[in-house]
């Protein structure tokens, strides 16, 4: 038997935007449509029956080997989630073919494959029915499902009313537990519980040290690149850059993002957040100089985060993480020893928060900030990915006519004392006897 057990050959996926699929359609959407089309047909953007066309995939082809962790990273709207909808046969290819030997577990969204009506009990051996398994092998696991999803008090409670949280708990729970041969898991950890995250990532890495085959998406590039060995890299549907996670990373870093030093969104109802948290305005910027001139590794900078609240009484807490251009997380900071509203709930209104990072910290380089809101300091409530992104400059009177590689996460500039603690006349004196040289000048 081949080592193969994915493989994905020419794989397209087209869709229709704009496309509607009810069977019987209102004169005034016939109007409507007759006179889109006809004026998509003059402006060059439909295809041949008046319809445009958005490819999701495109030329995709790669093999997964058993036993590998492949991860796939990409922007938003990549078509990283529409692979895995084909591989897990959520939706057919339009062009193109892709093979898989072995049973497929999915975690594609949250809830996936939940019949809301059914009890947590009840979805745990339906899911496990999908996937071809037993009865006696899905009670084999089933205690330890249960354990992982912290649902025990309301297992036999119908899924529908379960919270976000716990369906996100259940879903992982089954899909990493059921032993599935192939395992596809989107990113559904970006928003929760930071306690969960860690504890499902630490699954995911005990799944692919027993010799299972992971197919793993996600925007966190440090998890990429320790559980993932290949990688690939897509972007507008096409594969881009694939082979090592922290080469493959690398890329993907500096080509996907540009300096983006300030974001302004003034209306509250199109701002980024949800219904708990909106942003208004993010920057940075040198602390003592003009908004536009650079930033070196010798300049203090100031980072703000303007944000709505839109929940009275709520305690709320913001954390930024630095990230590097190799994906790696220089430091991670929060307001947990400021004055003022730390630890107090705060009313409806529009709130800004500084933090400030000294001068001869940073290493050259790009770096992007993830914002998030954590609610009662152990709740993610929401994450911005790029709030910001801005360059760090090498500084030419630190370099002291060092032209190589500076390695390291940060570069500060630390003290350092040199004092002479014997004299020439004392080292001569101390080496009497023995045939030493000590030159006239050092």
């Amino acid at each position: 038997m081949s080592d193969v057990v994915i493989r994905v050959e020419d794989l397209g996926k087209r869709y229709r935007v704009g496309e509607r699929k009810e069977a019987y359609g209102t004169l005034r959407d016939t109007i409507v449509s007759a006179v889109q089309a006809s004026m998509d047909a003059v402006r060059g953007h439909g295809s041949k029956n008046g319809r445009k066309e958005f490819w999701a995939l495109r030329g995709v082809s790669f093999g997964v080997k058993r036993g590998e962790v492949l991860g796939i990273i990409g922007r938003n709207g990549a078509g990283k989630s529409t692979l895995l909808k084909i591989l897990s046969r959520v939706t057919r290819p339009t062009v193109g073919r892709a093979m898989i030997q072995g049973r497929v577990g999915s975690l594609l969204e949250v809830g996936t494959g939940f019949h809301p009506e059914l009890t947590g009990r009840e979805n745990i051996y339906l899911n496990g029915a999908v996937l071809g398994m037993k009865r006696t092998e899905i009670q084999q696991k089933f205690d330890e499902i249960v354990e992982f999803a912290e649902i025990e008090q309301f297992l036999d409670t119908p899924v529908k009313r379960y919270s976000s949280g716990m369906y996100m708990r259940l879903a992982f729970a089954i899909a990493a537990h059921l032993e599935p041969e192939i395992l596809i898991v989107d990113e559904v950890l970006a928003v929760g519980d930071t306690a969960f995250q860690k504890k499902c990532l630490g699954k995911m890495g005990n799944v692919a040290r027993e010799g299972r085959t992971i197919l793993f998406v996600s925007h966190n590039m440090v998890a990429v690149q320790s559980l993932c060995n290949r990688a690939i890299w897509l972007d507008q549907g096409q594969i881009m850059a694939e082979g090592q996670p922290v080469q493959v990373a690398s890329n993907y870093l500096q080509a996907s993002v540009s300096s983006l030093t300030e974001q302004v969104w003034n209306d509250v109802a199109t701002a980024p957040g949800n219904d708990k948290i909106r942003l208004r305005r993010v920057c940075v910027r040198p602390e003592k100089a003009e908004p536009s001139d650079p930033v070196t590794m010798r300049t203090p900078i100031i980072m703000e985060f303007e944000f709505w609240n839109l929940v009275p009484e709520t305690h709320l807490i913001l954390n930024f993480q630095l990230i590097t251009d190799q994906g790696t997380v220089a430091f991670a900071s929060n307001p947990s020893d400021q004055s003022g509203w730390h630890g107090h709930p705060s009313p409806i209104g529009l709130f800004c928060s500084r933090c400030y990072i000294p001068g001869d910290l940073l290493k050259a380089g790009q770096y992007r900030v993830l914002l998030s809101v954590i609610k009662d300091d152990s709740y993610i409530i929401y994450q911005h990915e790029d709030a910001l992104v801005f360059e760090v400059q090498d500084s030419a009177e630190l370099r002291r006519g060092w032209y190589g590689e500076m390695v390291g996460i940060v570069r500060p500039l630390l003290k350092w004392t040199t004092e002479q603690i014997e004299s020439e006349t004392q080292i001569v004196s101390s080496r009497e006897g023995q045939d030493y040289y000590v030159p006239e000048k050092i």
